[in-house]
C-alpha cells in the first residue's frame, strides 16, 4: 500500500495548525475525552478511513477501554456498554456523517443529545464531528495508510 500524496493538511502551509487549533477550542467545553474518542472512532468506521479507525481504537485503548466496548462501537445499539449519554453522542454522530447520504439530524436524536449535554457541549460534539468527518476525506482520498508516521 502507498498513499497517493502527502495528506492535504500536511502540503498547504498553515491548514494542519487550523484544524488542530479547531480541535483545541473543543476541550475547553468539558466534554469526556472517551466520549469524544468513541464519537471519532465511529465516523471514522462510517468513512471507512482506516487512518482514524487505527489511530482512534488506540486512543481509546490507552484510555483504559475495555476490548467489548471497542469492539461494539460499530454495533453500539445493540451492546450493553454503553451509557445513555455516549449513545445519544453515537447518534448524532451518525446522522450528522450521513447527511450526504440525504438524510438529517431527526428531533429525536437532537433532543435525546440535548438532554445530555448542555449547548457548549453539544457545540464542542458538532465541531468534532464535523472535523472528523474532514480528517476522514482527507485520508480516505489520499489513501493515507493506517499506523503510518506523517
Amino acid at each position: 500500500m502507498q498513499a497517493r500524496m502527502k495528506n492535504p493538511a500536511l502540503v498547504l502551509p498553515g491548514a494542519m495548525k487550523a484544524l488542530m487549533a479547531v480541535d483545541k477550542t473543543t476541550e475547553q467545553a468539558g466534554l469526556p475525552k472517551v466520549t469524544v474518542d468513541l464519537v471519532l472512532l465511529r465516523a471514522s468506521q462510517i468513512n471507512s478511513c482506516s487512518v482514524c479507525v487505527d489511530m482512534h481504537a488506540k486512543d481509546l485503548r490507552k484510555e483504559g477501554e475495555s476490548d467489548e466496548r471497542l469492539f461494539a462501537v460499530a454495533a453500539w445499539r445493540e451492546a450493553p456498554y454503553f451509557t445513555d449519554a455516549e449513545r445519544a453522542a453515537l447518534a448524532l454522530t451518525e446522522q450528522v456523517t450521513r447527511i450526504a447520504d440525504g438524510g438529517q439530524v431527526s428531533d429525536e436524536v437532537w433532543d435525546e443529545a440535548a438532554d445530555h449535554y448542555s449547548e457548549t457541549e453539544l457545540a464542542a460534539l458538532i465541531m468534532r464531528i464535523a472535523t472528523v468527518n474532514l480528517w476522514n476525506r482527507l485520508n480516505a482520498t489520499t489513501r493515507q495508510i493506517a499506523g503510518a508516521a506523517w
